[in-house]
């Protein structure tokens, strides 16, 4: 009975690590600006271990990932991103965070926000 459960316990474990996608692919909504806001985020990400390729829109404020979930999740990518003061839809950044971004980049400000859409 013992043998037959091991086995068992293995062979998910085995599945479980085959089930993981070493290219997986995902789009988060990120909150940002400008030029200096994509580089940021994007940056962030890419130094995530596990991540491949991060692009971020400026106009969608989505981000395009290609990532190995057998070394990153989401979360994380994520927590990395609100670290550098960008706000995802899971993770908020914190106040410490978001200060830490240049001024023209403080995307929760209405007026920043209004500059950046009249091309200022």
């Amino acid at each position: 009975m013992k043998r037959l459960l091991v086995v068992t316990l293995v062979f998910f474990t085995m599945t479980a690590m085959y089930g993981q996608n070493k290219n997986a692919r995902a789009v988060i909504e990120v909150d940002g600006v400008c030029g200096m806001c994509k580089e940021r985020i994007e940056k962030a990400a890419i130094r995530t271990k596990g991540v491949k390729s991060a692009v971020w829109s400026i106009e969608t404020h989505d981000l395009s990932l290609i990532y190995d979930e057998r070394k990153t999740n989401l979360r994380t990518i994520q927590g990395n991103i609100a670290a550098v003061g960008h706000d995802t839809k899971a993770i908020k950044a914190t106040e410490e965070a978001y200060l830490s971004v240049h001024e023209c980049c403080r995307y929760r400000d209405l007026a920043v926000q209004e500059d950046h859409k009249n091309g200022n």
